[in-house]
């Protein structure tokens, strides 16, 4: 028992590495040898990297956030669950994902100042509800499109992932998540809602940075 808990904590600490990977500050060096949390709105993420920098660096950050958020649960937790203290590999994922989130918005390479995990937390969503993220990306695009704001659209996007996987298991032949990963749906929104705070006061404010191209269905002037 003592073992399986060594290696439950060794796995826990991999997947905080693993996501402390501060893959847009690395960017922003490689790039234009700058500090990406010196410009624009200051987040070490692949949307201020967009907006500084353009679009090129930022698909390499979110595609290597979203992969940092895929590996712990589906293959450090899959691989491991046998040596795990608790055979829940649903739990088991979840705590190894969260862990990874958490090393992204909180990066121990970095001063513990890092992004704030939509791609990383979406890498793990992959991995734990490949049938209900589809459907949760439409959800942000919609929002994205008609609002402009990413932040507004990464929020309703979270909140609907608990409402799809109760629908689904009822419309279709898809079987109930687990209690583990239903419960952990419901907390994802207020994860969410807490790393995006400021952009609610700047979007209280009316100071929140749209995306006006997005906006396919602007009127235009």
């Amino acid at each position: 028992m003592i073992n399986s808990w060594i290696i439950f904590t060794l796995i826990l600490f991999l997947s905080y590495v693993t996501g402390s990977t501060p893959t847009s500050i690395i960017v922003g060096k490689v790039f234009k040898r700058i500090d990406i949390r010196e410009h624009g709105s200051g987040n070490a993420g692949g949307t201020n990297v967009f907006r500084v920098l353009g679009w090129k660096p930022a698909l390499v950050v979110i595609i290597v956030d979203v992969f940092k958020g895929w590996l712990p649960p589906a293959i450090f937790a899959v691989h491991f669950i046998d040596y795990m203290p608790v055979p829940d590999l649903g739990l088991i994922q979840i705590l190894c994902g969260f862990a990874s989130v958490l090393g992204h918005t909180y990066t121990i390479f970095a001063g513990f100042k890092g992004g704030k995990g939509v791609g990383t937390l979406g890498g793990m969503l992959i991995a734990l509800f490949p049938i209900a993220l589809p459907l949760c990306l439409f959800v942000f695009a919609l929002t994205l499109i008609i609002t402009g704001y990413v932040s507004v659209g990464s929020i309703l996007a979270s909140a609907s992932l608990p409402v799809f996987l109760l629908i689904l298991p009822v419309v279709s032949s898809i079987s109930p998540p687990s209690l583990s990963l239903l419960v952990f749906s419901l907390l994802v929104p207020w994860f969410i809602i807490f790393t995006h705070r400021s952009n609610i006061t700047r979007l209280r404010s009316g100071e929140e940075n749209r995306f006006e191209k997005a906006m396919i269905f602007k009127k235009k002037n």
